[in-house]
């Protein structure tokens, strides 16, 4: 929990109804870069996060295109069928999410990082959560991310990790 010192608001309660640009080519320059907008244009304290889904045996994808890995007007469904058939035949299939936060207060800035290791499975397993969940277990889990119920998935999850370090770090200031 974030101290009282603190008033969290979402982008509506400050007027923002723009699209956050994603241009940059990493997970931590893209979660910046949507920082730095909400900073520049809107004079005020922020976060932004980024999130991404690397896949050691694809060089890192699909990386900071997780979530347009198959297109731009893809599905979650999507971007599962392409990923798995990439991995087609591939045994070694380590996998991490990773989430970064990008903090600006009074102008300084300051990046938090949530990794959970894992897998890829064969097949879809679960139908809770979003996007890659079906087919990402945890290492040390032998559930996918979608059997997991709420709870489960974010006391591990790379979202929960890179919160909780934010979360420290302002209630240290």
């Amino acid at each position: 929990m974030v101290k009282s010192d603190y008033t969290i608001l979402s982008l509506a309660d400050i007027g923002c109804t723009d699209e956050l640009p994603e241009t940059r080519p990493t997970i931590e320059g893209n979660s910046a870069q949507k920082a730095e907008y909400i900073w520049e244009h809107y004079k005020t304290n922020c976060f932004a996060d980024d999130t991404g889904l690397e896949v050691a045996a694809l060089n890192g994808e699909p990386g900071v295109y997780s979530a347009r890995y198959a297109g731009p007007a893809c599905t979650a469904e999507d971007n599962i069928n392409l990923l798995l058939n990439k991995l087609q035949g591939i045994q070694t299939r380590k996998a991490a999410f990773r989430t970064c936060i990008t903090l600006i207060i009074n102008g300084e800035q300051k990046q938090f990082e949530g990794r959970v290791e894992g897998e890829i499975l064969h097949e879809r397993k679960g139908a809770k959560g979003f996007g890659y969940d079906p087919i990402f277990m945890p290492a040390g889990f032998t559930k996918s991310f979608a059997e997991m119920t709420m709870e489960e998935k974010n006391s591990i999850s790379h979202r929960g990790l890179a919160v909780k370090a934010l979360i420290r770090y302002l209630n240290s200031l």
